[in-house]
């Protein structure tokens, strides 16, 4: 028995050194294989074998290194590592309240091609859910010339409570029904690999691997949108918590028994912030016209803003207050080296302005040290693909590993 537990666990070393080596390739972009012995801690053999291991996988290919240095000591060129970008080909959809971005990208996260299409309604059927995504992934796939046997996985991000290692969809607010095997439905019907999570996440997945978190152990980005989302890096690792709903920071509370919130309870912080609220404010005080409601537009109310309507300008307040009071809350449980800021709601600077951050720095325990950087970003929407299509390259990376493992 004791034999059998040592070669279990030999195995599942070897497999944590494989998923190192690779995550360290990509990182680095290049990289020679005493550096990756250096970064990750195993020993020059084993990444040699491991490497080994990958290349005739057709994962990794080698390349001269950056300034094509000569190893002296042997008269050679010295040899590189990188991602073989046309390794595998994954999808990236998101999945919005008006609208569907898709995006293909390649093994090294170069983007193959782009794909929109409007939703045909805010909330969906599960199954109606699954027919949009089926026609979004073949739309992006002929645009690309490309056949859908070519795509290795699918990353798909959706708002709401996801258990992402079960792919199951606890609720959404794109979505008429609640405890989905989400995963699995769509699944079946493409016939592909899927890896479904909230799009918070895979917006902080999209920072870590393109974006301003590259280089950052510990970040938060905070999304704002049609509602409020969070994803949360710890360690380098996408933090979700059991059940998959520990990143809900537009679901924290703000006021006991306060607004009501999309969720069905009250007090959320998102009942203050997110775009539906602003506009319910608006609706009750008469400050937009009738033309302005129809179009329901965050744009028409924050011009009034701009323009010195203060009642307008006042909603706008209230919710920057509210969401410094949230920003501080967030600085004081987890004190993260970076908070970003992202998302559509960026294009408005109530959430940003120097007096909401001041606000918050106000709310923040305070000691003799820097508080975290607050960065804006304002990516578009195909950065929530490429954070689901970052996720589907993890997947799809995990799998082919366990396939070597297999095979070994």
């Amino acid at each position: 028995m004791a034999r059998i537990e040592k070669t279990v666990s030999a195995s599942d070393q070897r497999e944590s050194g494989r998923q190192k080596v690779i995550t360290t390739i990509r990182k680095s972009g290049k990289i020679a294989r005493i550096d990756i012995a250096q970064h990750t801690g195993v020993s020059p053999a084993t990444v040699t074998s491991i490497t080994s291991e990958l290349l005739n996988a057709g994962l990794i290919e080698e390349v001269a290194p950056d300034g094509d240095r000569a190893d002296t000591r042997r008269g050679r060129p010295r040899v590189a590592l990188k991602i073989r970008g046309d390794a595998h080909i994954v999808a990236g959809i998101k999945i919005s309240n008006t609208t569907t971005i898709v995006a293909l990208i390649d093994f090294e996260g170069n983007t193959v091609a782009e794909y929109t299409s409007p939703m045909p309604s805010s909330k969906l059927s599960p199954a109606e859910m699954v027919d949009v995504i089926d026609q979004a992934l073949t739309a992006t796939a002929t645009k690309a010339g490309l056949g859908r046997d070519q795509i290795s996985g699918v990353g798909i991000g959706v708002a709401g409570i996801i258990d992402a290692p079960r792919g199951f969809v606890y609720w959404s607010p794109s979505m008429t029904e609640r405890n989905i095997e989400l995963r699995d439905m769509i699944a079946a019907k493409i016939n592909l690999p899927v890896f479904i999570d909230n799009d918070a996440n895979l917006v902080a997945k999209a920072e870590q691997m393109f974006g301003m978190g590259k280089n950052v152990r510990d970040f938060i980005v905070i999304t704002i949108e049609h509602g409020v989302g969070m994803g949360i890096v710890i360690d380098n690792e996408l933090y979700r918590g059991t059940r998959g709903c520990g990143a809900e920071f537009g679901h924290t509370k703000v006021h006991l028994d306060g607004a009501l919130c999309r969720c069905g309870q009250r007090g959320c912080l998102e009942a203050y912030v997110a775009d539906y609220a602003l506009l319910r404010e608006a609706s009750i005080t008469g400050t937009l016209t009738s033309t302005d409601q129809v179009d329901a537009s965050v744009d028409a109310l924050f011009a009034k803003a701009k323009a010195g309507d203060a009642t307008a300008q006042s909603i706008f307040h209230r919710a920057g207050r509210m969401f410094a009071l949230g920003l501080a809350n967030i600085i004081n449980i987890f004190d993260p080296e970076l908070i970003i800021l992202s998302g559509e709601r960026m294009q408005y600077d109530y959430l940003y302005a120097d007096e909401v951050l001041e606000a918050m720095k106000a709310l923040v325990t305070q000691i003799d040290a820097p508080l975290p950087d607050v960065h804006i970003h304002k990516w578009g929407d195909l950065m929530w693909a490429k954070g689901a299509a970052a996720f589907a390259m993890d997947g799809v990376t995990e799998l082919a590993i366990k396939r070597i493992a297999d095979a070994a």
